[in-house]
């Protein structure tokens, strides 16, 4: 390894400390590392039996809320990545996604998932575990960013973002797969996306991305216009800055827990630890956490601040330390109900 790699290893640890919240008797609780899974990027649901769909070195697995893993959609017509190192990002989807423009509903439990292959897209597969292409993205560099439009303004349908020529093109996908273009020069994102509750101030209903270099969080409308949110005071820089972002849902203060994805990855100063992670609602709680916030967290160790936006602006604080050595990938998935056993 060269000097110069040396030191700029040496000043992404030193800028990741630096942003840190302190560690001490008011520091904010750690991300727990709960269960191990082998190459895990993203942990999406639950779907209505109360199971979590999991993407690991390209496959899926279904998690229970106490912990347990099997796999799922792994037969014959089942689900398989281009490479065991796609970043497949995954969504499953939830109840009333009613596109009005193609008077066509999304089948509840269905997963969407990226699919870097050629041409790259996004697949589908059914509860039952069968996969098949939902739609393809042509003329991109990656397709790098999948949520759902649960509040209305982008007509409930699947969003993607896709890198092209050093800027993102954001893509709305109807329940027949049919793909409209809201943009093709916004701003670079990439990572865990999410659209924003009503009630995230100016924002609320725009679609959430952020962007690693940067640091920045961007906010997409329905136009495909794109505004600064606002960049909390984290490391920037590539498998670095902001990846992964949750909105914390109605509930969760009562009880709830937050799930995150820490990949093993060799030769990077983050190596990752091969484990889905978790907080409780009473760990968020105590660093001031609040309904309506958005959690972000940073690729390189998962540091994790809070976003909250309201008719007076948008500011941030720390939620949570990360994970010793963490590569966080996905998105940040927070639910309400039975606390984590």
């Amino acid at each position: 390894m060269n000097a110069r790699r040396l030191l700029g290893m040496a000043m992404v640890m030193a800028s990741l400390l630096a942003c840190s919240p302190k560690a001490g008797a008011d520091s904010p609780a750690a991300w727990q590392q709960w269960q191990h899974l082998t190459g895990v990027v993203d942990v999406a649901g639950p779907r209505s039996d109360g199971n979590f769909v999991v993407v690991a070195a390209g496959k899926m697995f279904l998690l229970t809320p106490d912990g347990a893993i099997s796999p799922f959609a792994q037969g014959n017509s089942g689900y398989s990545a281009n490479s065991k190192d796609d970043e497949a990002y995954l969504v499953v989807t939830p109840a009333g996604q009613h596109v009005q423009a193609a008077n066509c509903d999304f089948t509840p439990d269905d997963v969407f998932v990226l699919d870097i292959g050629s041409p790259q897209g996004v697949d589908r597969v059914t509860p039952d575990g069968r996969a098949s292409r939902f739609a393809s993205v042509p003329n991109v560099d990656l397709v790098n960013g999948i949520a759902f439009d649960t509040v209305g303004q982008f007509d409930h349908r699947l969003l993607v973002t896709a890198g092209a020529s050093g800027s993102t093109k954001l893509l709305a996908i109807d329940c027949n797969g049919g793909v409209s273009t809201l943009t093709s020069s916004g701003p670079a994102v990439e990572g865990g996306i999410a659209v924003a509750p009503a009630g995230f101030g100016k924002f609320g209903g725009q679609l959430i991305a952020p962007d690693e270099n940067s640091g920045k969080l961007w906010a997409f409308a329905p136009d495909g216009s794109a505004t600064e949110v606002i960049t909390p005071d984290l490391p920037t820089g590539g498998d670095t800055g902001v990846e992964s972002l949750g909105f914390v849902p109605p509930g969760f203060s009562a009880a709830g827990t937050a799930y995150l994805a820490d990949r093993g990855t060799e030769n990077n100063p983050f190596p990752g630890n091969d484990s889905i992670l978790r907080l409780t609602s009473a760990d968020l709680a105590a660093a001031g956490v609040q309904e309506g916030d958005l959690l972000v967290s940073t690729e390189g160790g998962g540091t994790t601040v809070a976003v909250r936006c309201d008719a007076g602006g948008c500011k941030w604080m720390p939620a949570a330390g990360g994970s010793k050595g963490g590569h966080i990938e996905g998105h940040v998935l927070v639910l309400a109900g039975k606390p984590a056993q």
